[in-house]
């Protein structure tokens, strides 16, 4: 598949057009050399002769500078390849070149005849270039056959084989030139060809990365001021123009989707909500109901039973009131709606100061307290949340603690984990184990393991979910164990 590609490229097309381009160039030589090299060698050798047979001529018209006419035929003739032969209209030799000369009159006597295999390649008044084709020698000849001016017959031949040979010779010899340059020049056509398509290939990468909306790859500009370089400039900046727009579609798409949450998330906490307060509320709207209406019909008559009637109906309503602001903070905490104004404060201090305010009920129960921390241990968070939690799990502790080997206490430990930079407080108290199963379940909102216990000591059964989310904003560690006389629940805070 990648070998057929390639085949499709455009640096293999260019590459073998070159190479095609090439090819044919050195066969039209070849063609040309073989149709136009011996027709513009006769012609240089006619043009060669005719100029000869003029200057033989002028030789003999005048000689006024008693140049050695034989001398000087001899010397044309060397420089040549010529044979000239003069005779007279009486047949008398002036003047030859071959000292074979028989052989030259053969070809003048084969001249003379104008047999059919002569081939007149030129003809004027007083010349005729002909080429002669001796069968028994097997040889050409080109003659040229004249009169001078005082009437001497002037005969020029020379040999026409070297011009086939030549003419074959010079083939062959393109031939193995052109070869030797076409395979020159596959590896400069390659080499040219990758430098033509490199960019072009580089810019459909590029492209291809950006149909996938991958704008990290940009064209390297050159120097150069062409077409590609122009080309590269425009898909640099229409490669940044579609991040950007992408990027700001993504940003509204995002803005899009949390204000869709946002109110997904009121829509739910509406309903949590009112599904929460119509449970929960249940119960306190129909004693506050019940007891009204015993007012009104004036079941009791006397002062004392209207006063209490006043004050459970009075005791619901803020029982209600503390339900449905607790249930809104525990929304808001569990949807993220609550900031939190962290600062660095003394566990410990705090720690005390939820004893002291306890201290009414923990004399009531009769219930000794253990926490002895001397120092300070700083801690990093919202304290008035980190109260929360810890009154919670105090008090807590306090309605479940019970005497437990002719012991009722509640024990606070503080420990530092170095590694972790965190600090743990847990809050130990002594009574009855909760069972395995309800160890996670304990953190759902209005969820109360002793369903038998009365309003009064029950409490509103949404302390510890507040705990719960208090701990998830924070991303720290919560939890409850049992132990061997009772249960320790525990919380992780951030080490300052």
């Amino acid at each position: 598949m990648k070998l057929k590609n390639n085949f499709k490229s455009v640096r293999f097309k260019l590459f073998l057009t070159l190479c095609v381009v090439i090819a044919i160039i050195v066969l039209c030589l070849v063609a040309i050399n073989s149709i136009v090299l011996e027709s513009f060698y006769l012609y240089s050798k006619t043009r060669t002769v005719k100029l000869v047979y003029q200057k033989i001529n002028n030789y003999y018209n005048s000689n006024k500078n008693n140049i050695n006419i034989e001398e000087e035929l001899k010397r044309i003739a060397f420089n040549n390849n010529f044979d000239i032969f003069i005779e007279t209209d009486e047949n008398i030799i002036i003047f030859n070149t071959n000292k074979d000369i028989y052989s030259t009159i053969d070809v003048i006597t084969s001249a003379k005849n104008e047999s059919n295999q002569n081939n007149i390649i030129y003809e004027e008044d007083n010349i005729k270039i002909t080429r002669i084709n001796d069968q028994y020698n097997s040889i050409s000849y080109i003659l040229l056959s004249g009169q001078l001016d005082n009437g001497y017959y002037l005969y020029i031949s020379m040999p026409a084989v070297p011009i086939e040979e030549s003419v074959e010779i010079s083939n062959q010899a393109l031939i193995i030139i052109g070869f030797i340059i076409l395979l020159i020049s596959s590896f400069i056509a390659s080499y040219i060809s990758k430098k033509f398509t490199s960019p072009i290939v580089e810019l459909n990468d590029i492209t291809n990365k950006m149909a996938k909306l991958d704008f990290s790859q940009k064209y390297r500009i050159a120097d150069t001021d062409d077409e590609i370089n122009e080309l590269g400039k425009n898909i640099n900046t229409m490669s940044d123009k579609l991040e950007s727009t992408i990027k700001q579609l993504r940003e509204n798409n995002v803005e899009l989707e949390k204000d869709i949450e946002e109110k997904s998330k009121i829509d739910e906490m509406r309903k949590q909500f009112i599904s929460d307060v119509s449970h929960e509320l249940k119960t306190p709207i129909a004693l506050i109901q019940g007891y009204a209406e015993g007012l009104i019909e004036n079941v009791n008559t006397d002062d004392e039973s209207r006063k209490f009637y006043a004050e459970v109906i009075l005791d619901e309503s803020n029982k209600m009131d503390t339900l449905v602001k607790q249930l809104l903070e525990l929304i808001k905490l569990e949807y993220g709606k609550r900031e939190f104004n962290n600062k660095e404060f003394d566990i410990v201090e705090l720690i005390n100061e939820v004893i002291r305010k306890c201290k009414v009920m923990i004399e009531e129960k009769n219930i000794k307290i253990d926490f002895n921390a001397n120092q300070k241990v700083m801690v990093n968070a919202d304290d008035f949340y980190i109260e929360q939690v810890v009154t919670n799990y105090f008090t807590n502790a306090i309605k479940h603690a019970i005497e437990i080997n002719n012991e009722k206490k509640i024990e606070i430990k503080i420990e530092k984990k170095e590694k972790e930079g965190k600090i743990r407080v847990s809050v130990f108290n002594t009574g009855n184990n909760i069972k395995e199963e309800n160890l996670n379940k304990i953190w759902g909102r209005f969820y109360k393991e002793d369903t038998s216990r009365n309003r009064t000591d029950g409490g509103t059964g949404i302390g510890l979910a507040l705990v719960k989310a208090i701990m998830n904003n924070y991303k720290n560690s919560y939890g409850a164990i049992n132990k061997e006389n009772g249960v320790e629940f525990y919380f992780e805070l951030d080490a300052n």
